[in-house]
């Protein structure tokens, strides 16, 4: 216990001014009447936990045993004497006699109080010390014979004795002028106490001392010495109490704002200990224990080390204390010089690619090709991969399999809807809610500074007041400039050079023009049926039968029923939709499974369309060549490629053009100049060029609700139109796509695989293509278009001679009027 409050007056106090009818301080006549006093042989004895009643003193305590309370009540209706005894284990719930200490007080019971919480409190005044000498019963409360054990009589008339007798009254009174938490009463309480019997045992029942000291001087019979004994004890304390008071009053004289704060900090740490928390020199502790094992440049330890400083300086009080701690464990956080080990293993990668990705050759080309130059080299600037695509064919998911191959750590940021450019570099730490950048969040968590990075739609950003991410994006996509990255929280340049960034988009239109330039760009086209069926088979269906816990025996689709989804019930570039089928597929099939219907686990047509309802797409086919000015183009869609006719008509007028179905203004100009050309070379296609002012032309692409826009459409028109102003038939099961020039050059375009896929479906043969679109042919797995028969041409007289028939149509329109004589 310690002993810095030196007196507890907390509970005499209250009996002393309340009850003063009942027990007035003792006078010295007082104390040798009582001292003098008979007491009976037998006693209750009332063991004590945690104090020491001494002869004359008054206290309250409570009492909460079984026996203690039944001890209490039959004492109270008798003569309300007992024997109070102190615990030699304050533990211990029920002592036995030799649990007790063999000197204890005669008291008597003054008042018995039922408090409001249900426990019995017992008001005692102690009369004279006994000694214990043999028990005689222990229930139901405990009683022994007992003796006196009388004090040795003091001189009190020496000057020695009233010496002794002053110093210990005058100690005990500068006790309490020292401690201000101590009522003036206690004071007045000492000063009114004429025996100095009394006068010690007031002042040991009332000072904190532990239990053993208290006893000994309930024991001790030479009451000069027990004096000397408190006298000693008092020492202690006002030596305790008056160094107390130096070190209060010269920091208290010393302390200026910024000690004070220190001074509170240092109470803030002592309760925060006391509540099981952490302090705020346990926190510093941790960051520098921290700091010791991280692998950063000198210059970021120096810059550490400086706002720690500044961190120690800070009250924990204080609104910048948590901004600054949170500024410190970012730091600490981020994997400073912290690199994976890369996995040079090319055929290992190889398999990890092809197993996670079915198709996309230029892509896995291109990682192997980055993987060997880093072999090689061992220090390489990492490439900014831009994956550019339709939805759905695997552009995000590829990022995971090349973190895989590379053995890399893999982070994704989706870029779509960002308009703050403090998302890209962060923002400065003066702000209210500062954070870092999203690149320093995702390195953090990566725990890495050389993870595979896809930075997901980079087409979607956005830019508004608060800036431009895409212009923010800059410094970060940039080989030459990412080893000094700045975020402005970090505040400390950081080297992106070692992270594989991997952007995706699915349109190059919506990129800035710089950023795009920081960028090696590649297509990542639409699948074809054939690949798709591959990648249903092989990853597609496995992941949803897992998904759906249906085992692979409950299920089984052929290549032919998922060929029947893929052009039935789906219509895109990727494969995202055809999941969804399958996905719905593998769910009415587990409810087959749970309801016990029975069903042919190799599903066939009709528990397809049982389970997905009528096929949402008719089958693209080509139509017949019948009639005159009607030809199959090819296009290229946002969902995939799709065959398109140019249908076109004559009528009675004078040489107008019309066009119908929707059209944007480039296919307009298209047709424009397709006229332009066939009027100019009429007479190498064998047309009068008189018909062209006797004829209106209408030009019409179906499916007029839908929007068609794009300059892929030339050849495809000027066939038509020459095929309609010769009447000459269109080679059977024939498309192309191309655009022209006015002096009849085919010009190449774009999509070329989704435009084979759409011919395919269609079931056409022969299609023409630009020359220079040869390229584009060759990178497609001759597997897939070994049934199609491709004519490369570069002028559209090529285009003419390939697609039109020397025969003429059935009931072929006679095109000049009687009254026109035909003559050159």
């Amino acid at each position: 216990m310690s002993k810095f409050n030196a007196f507890n007056f907390d509970q005499t106090l209250p009996i002393i001014n309340e009850e003063t009818e009942f027990f007035p301080l003792l006078s010295q006549q007082d104390e040798d009447e009582m001292r003098d006093a008979e007491i009976p042989e037998i006693l209750p004895i009332l063991p004590l936990r945690n104090t020491v009643l001494f002869p004359g003193v008054v206290i309250p305590i409570t009492v909460g045993r079984d026996k203690s309370i039944k001890l209490v009540k039959d004492a109270y209706k008798g003569d309300r004497t007992i024997g109070v005894v102190s615990q030699k284990d304050m533990t211990v719930e029920d002592p036995t006699f030799e649990q007790l200490h063999k000197v204890g007080t005669v008291a008597h019971i003054i008042k018995v109080l039922q408090m409001p919480d249900g426990n019995t409190t017992v008001i005692i005044q102690g009369k004279q010390r006994f000694k214990l000498k043999e028990m005689l019963q222990s229930e139901p409360y405990m009683t022994a014979t007992v003796e006196k054990y009388p004090e040795d009589k003091p001189k009190t008339n020496s000057k020695e004795f009233k010496a002794l007798i002053s110093s210990v009254k005058e100690l005990a009174l500068q006790i309490i002028q020292l401690s201000p938490n101590l009522p003036s009463e206690a004071g007045i309480a000492i000063k009114n106490i004429e025996s100095p019997t009394f006068l010690v045992n007031f002042i040991a029942s009332n000072l904190s001392l532990e239990l053993e000291d208290k006893q000994d001087l309930l024991e001790n019979r030479d009451f000069v010495k027990r004096a000397k004994q408190l006298l000693e004890y008092l020492t202690t304390e006002i030596q305790m109490l008056e160094l107390k008071n130096q070190i209060q009053n010269k920091v208290r004289v010393d302390l200026d704002k910024q000690q004070r704060d220190y001074f509170l900090s240092q109470q803030l740490k002592t309760i925060q200990e006391e509540l099981g928390g952490s302090t705020p020199d346990l926190e510093l502790e941790e960051l520098k224990k921290r700091a010791k094992s991280k692998k950063w440049p000198e210059d970021v330890s120096k810059h550490f080390n400086k706002e720690t400083e500044k961190l120690a300086r800070i009250n924990p009080a204080a609104a910048d204390y948590s901004v600054q701690l949170n500024y410190l464990e970012l730091l600490l956080d981020l994997p400073w010089g912290e690199y994976t080990k890369d996995n040079f293993d090319l055929k290992r990668a190889e398999k990890v690619l092809d197993k996670d990705h079915y198709g996309l050759e230029k892509v896995k080309q291109r990682i192997i090709e980055y993987l060997a130059v880093l072999k090689l080299k061992n220090d390489m600037k990492a490439p900014i991969l831009c994956l550019v695509g339709p939805p759905g064919v695997g552009k995000t998911s590829l990022g995971k399999s090349i973190a895989r191959a590379l053995g890399r750590k893999y982070t994704r940021m989706a870029l779509g809807g960002i308009r703050d450019e403090a998302e890209i570099r962060g923002h400065r730490k003066t702000y209210i809610g500062a954070m870092p950048g999203r690149i320093i969040q995702s390195l953090k968590k990566a725990g890495a500074s050389n993870p595979v990075f896809v930075l997901d739609e980079i087409d979607k950003i956005g830019s508004d007041f608060k800036g431009d991410p895409s212009s923010a994006l800059l410094e970060v996509l940039d080989p030459e400039q990412n080893t000094h990255f700045y975020d402005h929280y970090v505040e400390m340049e950081y080297d992106l050079s070692k992270v594989m960034f991997i952007a995706t988009a699915n349109s190059l239109s919506g990129i800035q023009p710089a950023l795009l330039d920081r960028m090696e760009i590649i297509e990542v086209n639409g699948y074809t049926i054939e690949e798709k069926i591959e990648i249903a088979k092989k990853h597609l269906l496995p992941k949803q039968r897992e998904m759906h816990g249906v085992p692979a025996k409950d299920i089984s689709l052929k290549p032919k029923m998922i060929e029947k989804i893929i052009e039935e019930y789906t219509r895109e570039s990727g494969v995202r939709g055809l999941e969804k089928k399958i996905g719905s597929v593998v769910r009415g099939v587990a409810t087959r499974i749970v309801m016990e219907k029975a069903y042919d686990s190799n599903l066939n047509a009709a528990t397809i369309e049982e389970i997905l309802g009528a096929p949402i797409f008719d089958k693209d086919l080509y139509e017949n060549n019948e009639i005159a000015g009607v030809v199959t183009g090819l296009a290229w869609t946002s969902v995939g490629g799709d065959i398109l006719f140019i249908e076109s008509s004559l009528s009675p007028g004078k040489g107008k053009l019309s066009l119908t179905g929707n059209l944007g203004e480039v296919m307009k100009e298209s047709a424009a100049i397709a006229m332009a050309y066939l009027r100019s070379h009429a007479e190498d296609f064998n047309i009068d060029y008189r018909i062209f002012d006797q004829w209106d032309v209408n030009i019409h692409v179906p499916a007029g609700a839908t929007p068609k826009d794009g300059p892929s459409a030339g050849i495809t028109m000027l066939t038509a139109l020459a095929s309609l102003f010769t009447q000459r038939k269109v080679r059977e099961k024939l498309a192309m796509t191309g655009e022209i020039t006015l002096r009849g050059k085919v010009l190449p375009v774009g999509g070329i695989k989704e435009k084979i896929l759409a011919a395919k479906r269609a079931n056409i043969k022969d299609i023409i293509l630009c020359k220079a679109n040869q390229k584009d042919i060759l990178e497609i797995k001759e597997d897939y278009i070994k049934d199609l028969n491709f004519h490369y041409v570069t002028d559209m007289k090529e285009v003419i001679k390939l697609a039109l028939l020397d025969s003429k149509v059935k009931n072929a329109k006679t095109l000049l009027r009687a009254d026109v004589k035909i003559g050159f």
